[in-house]
């Protein structure tokens, strides 16, 4: 039922910033989170931060903590992903997905509900 469509992925230089934005229709549970994964060529989908709809709450795993922001606008259904400081490591592509559940360590998908993006290839340079 709920669709999401990412967008900002592109190319950037090392140090450099991107923004990705998470379009969201249907339905969107306020209770639960949205967020944001990523996943390398050959590596698991990780995640890497999400914000509870309601809330507010923010949550990002550790390597990112410090250069990634993430944000979301309620009257739109859009969350946003602010990436400062880029590495060549942070390549990858970025899901954004829909009805999470956070906590301190981080947010998981609550299967049956869960709703993903196509994903946004992200590539940082040397």
């Amino acid at each position: 039922q709920v669709q999401l469509v990412e967008s900002g992925g592109g190319l950037v230089q090392a140090g450099g910033s991107l923004r990705l934005s998470c379009a969201a229709s249907g339905r969107i549970f306020n209770e639960y989170a949205m967020g944001w994964f990523r996943q390398a060529p050959g590596k698991e989908r990780n995640f890497v931060s999400g914000i509870g709809w309601r809330s507010g709450i923010t949550y990002y795993t550790e390597s990112v903590k410090g250069r990634f922001m993430i944000s979301r606008d309620n009257a739109n259904n859009t969350v946003y992903l602010q990436m400062n400081s880029l590495k060549p490591e942070d390549t990858a592509v970025y899901y954004c997905a829909a009805n999470l559940r956070c906590s301190g360590n981080g947010c998981s998908p609550y299967y049956g509900m869960d709703a993903w993006g196509k994903g946004t290839l992200v590539t940082v340079s040397s």
